[in-house]
């Protein structure tokens, strides 16, 4: 639908002070790729928002002419999207402003802006907010998905901490959203995803810290065995100040990978403690003991380097990944998890991932929004890289096989908003009463459904 003869780009040019990008004109290609590769974003056009009267314009524009707006930051999940032919490509990452209000420990925070903007800010006040494993995702999709993170445990989804909202509905009008003004707007956006509407910034909660005890603990691969199960042991009696996760891991041997990395098969436990040095050597004294590890990065560091510990990659690339919520992790769960990524397993995942979840994630107070409660106890993600097709669709057949070998423990909400690459579907998900809530929204605020969204309610 490329080169649809409704669109008047000329004229939609006029209007905004970002740039209009068409199929025809030199940086096309730059302006619809995704921050994941495998998204093949084909719109009829593009537009870079420079502030919020151009996503409102864009909006109205579109709405006149009878073409759907997909809002995008950096696209770290396009690839629920398709190929948004026909579609207007709205593009936010133009909108990039943070402030900081140390005083009520709150930042505003624009669509576009990256969570590193946040993080260095933050720190200048020994704040923090509550970013993911990397400081690289968007703060806007991050947090409107939910957001779990290294202090996860500690303080909750990053969503339950959103205390309000700027945004453009379906008409092309700014609204602001907090408890008191469009509640049940306000409950969808805090972890249901923003599909009813176009947020162009928010104010979201800080928290006091300065640094952390963090790093990693890495391992041969042929250890996996007695270190899995070590680390299940050892999650009975984590407190809620410690956040962390095992990797079963198959690093390529490619230059940019850091040289004690390139092509090594490793299992690695990577944490973030908020308490104390001779705190957080106790706490890990039992996994340091199960045998030498290759590696032992733990330390205190900075609480701005939380936000690289986890060692993601730094500039688009394709990747094939998806991830399951599971209710419980057993004795038993932990051999399946071995079976598919151990060190005898033939598997086309670079990483094969456990995420302890539970402490404030299960907590109703305050209201976590859409996000929660959570009672997962974990969260096993998996990914890899489709050099090729073959490699495609071994990765397809991977996720099948985790999704079937895992069965016993997966939640009845299968997964978590920003790890679901797979279903599309809201009610892939969440439980059928909050889908059906979260659909409610979506019919009041956008009932024509101009705004198109990673996962749809069906």
């Amino acid at each position: 639908m490329n080169g649809d003869s409704r669109i008047d780009a000329a004229a939609l040019r006029a209007e905004v002070e970002g740039a209009v990008v068409a199929p025809e004109d030199r940086f096309w290609d730059r302006a619809r790729q995704a921050w994941n590769l495998v998204a093949d974003q084909r719109p009829a056009l593009v537009v870079q928002a420079a502030n919020v009267e151009d996503v409102a314009v864009t909006v109205r524009f579109a709405a006149a002419i009878g073409l759907p707006v997909a809002p995008q930051c950096f696209g770290h999940g396009a690839v629920c999207l398709g190929d948004l032919d026909g579609a207007i490509l709205l593009r936010t990452t133009g909108m990039n402003e943070v402030s900081i209000d140390p005083d009520r420990r709150t930042a505003t925070v624009s669509a576009g802006a990256a969570w590193r903007g946040v993080i260095g800010l933050a720190a200048e006040h020994g704040l923090v907010g509550l970013h993911g494993m990397s400081g690289g995702v968007g703060v806007t999709g991050y947090a409107l998905g939910g957001g779990i993170g290294w202090l996860s445990r500690l303080h909750g989804f990053a969503s339950s901490h959103i205390k309000s909202l700027e945004v453009v509905t379906a008409d092309g009008q700014s609204r602001y959203v907090d408890a008191d003004n469009e509640p049940d707007l306000f409950w969808a956006l805090r972890g249901g995803g923003g599909g009813p509407v176009v947020v162009t910034s928010m104010d979201i909660g800080l928290f006091e810290l300065s640094e952390a005890f963090a790093g990693a603990l890495m391992w041969p691969i042929e250890t996996a065995g007695e270190i899995v199960h070590a680390y299940h042991e050892w999650l009975r009696t984590a407190p809620n100040e410690v956040t962390s996760t095992i990797r079963l891991l198959r690093f390529p041997p490619l230059p940019q990978i850091p040289e004690p990395l390139r092509g090594r098969e490793l299992v690695a436990i990577t944490l973030a403690f908020t308490g104390s040095e001779p705190g957080g050597n106790e706490l890990v004294a039992p996994l340091r003991a199960i045998g030498t590890p290759y590696m032992d990065t733990l330390a205190m560091i900075p609480a701005p380097g939380l936000g690289e510990i986890s060692g993601d990659p730094q500039e688009p690339t394709p990747a094939i990944g998806n991830g399951l919520l599971l209710e419980r992790f057993t004795t038993e769960t932990a051999d399946a998890y071995l079976e598919l990524g151990g060190p005898e397993a033939q598997t086309p995942f670079l990483q094969l991932e456990i995420r302890h979840l539970g402490g404030a994630l299960e907590s109703t107070v305050p209201d976590p929004g859409a996000a929660g409660p959570l009672t997962s106890q974990a969260l096993v993600f998996a990914t890899g890289v489709p050099i090729n097709r073959d490699v495609a669709a071994a990765l397809t057949d991977a996720h099948d096989g985790l999704r079937d070998r895992m069965s016993p423990w997966i939640a009845e909400r299968g997964s978590l908003l920003t790890f679901d690459e797979r279903s599309g579907s809201l009610r892939g998900v969440f439980t059928a009463p909050v889908a059906d809530r979260l659909a409610a929204v979506t019919r009041s605020y956008d009932p024509d459904g101009l705004f198109v969204a990673n996962h749809v309610v069906d």
